[in-house]
């Protein structure tokens, strides 16, 4: 069974879309599947079962990209496609079934498991193997708990103040994870590295992981995680997909649509729609609350 799976070419709404592709896999545990994703979110797949190949959409003016794409699919007969950006490509090429995306109410997730008629929805999960683990640990310090931090996002009005990132350890690390470990992800490239600069000169002491990773090596250090707290970006998706304990953190975006989708993880919104609007004693209350659940199984495809 061949399937093309065209995903989003931003990170997080990729990681959404893990959950339908981890579905797929269990039902169809002989299928070939070609992935198609923008640069950004190519990693995600790289450990996926099934895997036949993954195109990467290189976006270009005019929608001048999708040619080399169907180039590249129209001579294969697909037996199902599945297109989650909802492109007339599952229209433009030869596949007996066809599931494409409608925008709708609702979780992101929900709108996607609708394509396959799929209720409860499927939740996100992240894919990385022994390697990827053995470089975690290696970078993380043994027997102490790990809080990961993520301040950084794609867009500037997303971002908590990163003085509140601090302080909040610091309530933490005074309260209910004595002893732990700041580590601190986000993105390569001189502006995610810009906004993780004033948490790391705030916490001097931190494992800095940001821009240093494959995304498989960031699920694989996000699963070890004892907490994570971060913005509405890219890297709370992939946490909250690992099972870890996620708090994502939610000022003028829509946590409603946007929260984050995991066995163990919460968000926290903010009244006035800004990120300003969050104060670290919401946060760490959200924190508390979360780990005083029951631990639920990991959603780790290794």
């Amino acid at each position: 069974m061949r399937i093309l799976f065209i995903t989003s070419n931003r990170l997080g709404d990729a990681v959404l879309s893990t959950g339908l592709l981890d579905h797929l896999i269990r039902t169809y545990p002989q299928s070939r599947i070609t992935i198609v994703c923008g640069p950004v979110a190519e990693g995600l797949f790289t450990r996926m079962p099934n895997r036949a190949r993954t195109i990467i959409l290189q976006k270009q003016s005019f929608g001048r990209h999708w040619l080399p794409l169907w180039v590249s699919t129209v001579t294969t007969a697909w037996s199902l496609v599945v297109d989650i950006r909802a492109s007339a490509m599952a229209y433009l090429v030869p596949t007996r079934r066809r599931a494409v995306f409608r925008r709708a109410e609702g979780p992101k997730i929900a709108q996607l498991a609708a394509m396959l008629r799929l209720s409860p929805p499927p939740l996100p999960v992240a894919w990385f193997n022994d390697a990827d683990t053995a470089r975690a640990t290696a970078l993380l310090p043994p027997g102490r708990p790990v809080i990961a931090l993520a301040p950084t996002a794609n867009w500037p009005p997303k971002v908590w103040p990163a003085d509140r990132f601090a302080e909040l350890f610091r309530d933490l690390t005074a309260g209910i994870l004595p002893g732990a470990v700041p580590v601190v992800l986000g993105g390569d490239g001189p502006t995610e590295v810009a906004m993780a600069a004033p948490l790391l000169a705030a916490l001097p002491h931190a494992v800095d992981l940001t821009g240093r990773l494959t995304l498989p090596e960031v699920s694989a250090v996000l699963a070890r995680a004892t907490l994570f707290v971060g913005n509405d970006s890219g890297l709370m998706h992939m946490a909250a997909a690992t099972g870890a304990p996620t708090v994502g953190l939610f000022g003028p975006t829509d946590a409603a649509t946007y929260g984050p989708a995991g066995p163990w993880a919460t968000a926290v919104v903010a009244a006035d729609g800004s990120m300003a609007g969050i104060s670290v004693t919401q946060v760490a209350n959200a924190a508390r609350t979360l780990l005083s659940r029951p631990a639920r199984p990991s959603l780790v495809r290794a």
